[in-house]
């Protein structure tokens, strides 16, 4: 029991030393719920795995943006109270129904995982940096671009913002599998996540067009051409991401996020 990466005793016919020993006891003395349990232990693994490779990016893209600017001297395309309410929003509306994941179809056909493998892997460091780069890109251009024709700083500014907005929500159904093209999973498998979308896209529309609220985060509306430009954005960025996800199967030659 003690050599065990983790040892199991029998909670009914079990002797008291084997318990002592063991790092988890049946209650029941099932076997079958060994496995339920390992499957349970899986899903919840894999949706924080989920959730951090979703939260740690976007918060770099927004990190990217302001330190760029700050860097070059350049106007900041976002100010620090827009990302404090960008990670306070987007964090709950859309980062937390990643938690309600359902299973995942394979999860029980993957090797056991080396328990001295870190949480926060190499890949996942680099998807980190990879994603932060494209939402970062993506809001300076929009900022720019609503400068060079014309708009005020508030204006470019809420774009930037829209655009990592929309970014966001679009890397969500790309998190959602992390190594797997995010069409293998079912688009209404988790009606959580798309409650979450559509709060969030009223939050957003409201602290654009609800005037006390704009002027407070100092926000201005949006045209027509501008929503369609950071809907472009998004959809690139997301494009951007399938395609890495692509290539790192084609070269690992798996669909298992674990595999070294």
């Amino acid at each position: 029991l003690r050599q065990a990466d983790i040892g199991i005793a029998m909670g009914i016919t079990g002797t008291e030393a084997a318990k002592d020993a063991a790092d988890m006891i049946l209650a029941n003395d099932n076997f079958a719920s060994i496995e339920a349990a390992v499957e349970e232990g899986r899903v919840v693994y894999a949706n924080l795995t989920k959730f951090i490779v979703w939260t740690l990016p976007t918060n770099a893209g927004q990190a990217m943006v302001i330190l760029l600017a700050m860097v070059i001297g350049a106007t900041l395309p976002i100010l620090p109270v827009q990302a404090l309410y960008i990670n306070m929003v987007s964090a709950i509306l859309l980062g937390m129904p990643l938690i309600f994941e359902a299973k995942e179809r394979n999860i029980m056909d993957r090797p056991p995982r080396d328990p001295s493998r870190p949480l926060l892997t190499h890949e996942m460091i680099m998807r980190t940096a990879f994603v932060g780069i494209l939402l970062c890109v993506g809001a300076t251009l929009m900022f720019h671009w609503q400068l060079g024709r014309g708009e005020s700083e508030e204006a470019a500014r809420t774009a930037a913002v829209s655009a990592i907005v929309f970014g966001q929500i679009l890397y969500l159904f790309s998190a959602r599998a992390l190594l797997r093209p995010a069409s293998s999973v079912p688009l209404w498998s988790n009606p959580w996540l798309w409650v979450g979308i559509a709060a969030m896209l009223l939050v957003q529309g409201t602290f654009i067009y609800f005037t006390p609220v704009a002027n407070l985060f100092q926000f201005a509306p949006l045209d027509f051409i501008s929503i369609g430009l950071i809907i472009i954005i998004g959809v690139i960025i997301f494009a951007m991401i399938e395609t890495e996800k692509l290539i790192r199967r084609v070269v690992h030659q798996t669909d298992d996020p674990d595999a070294p």
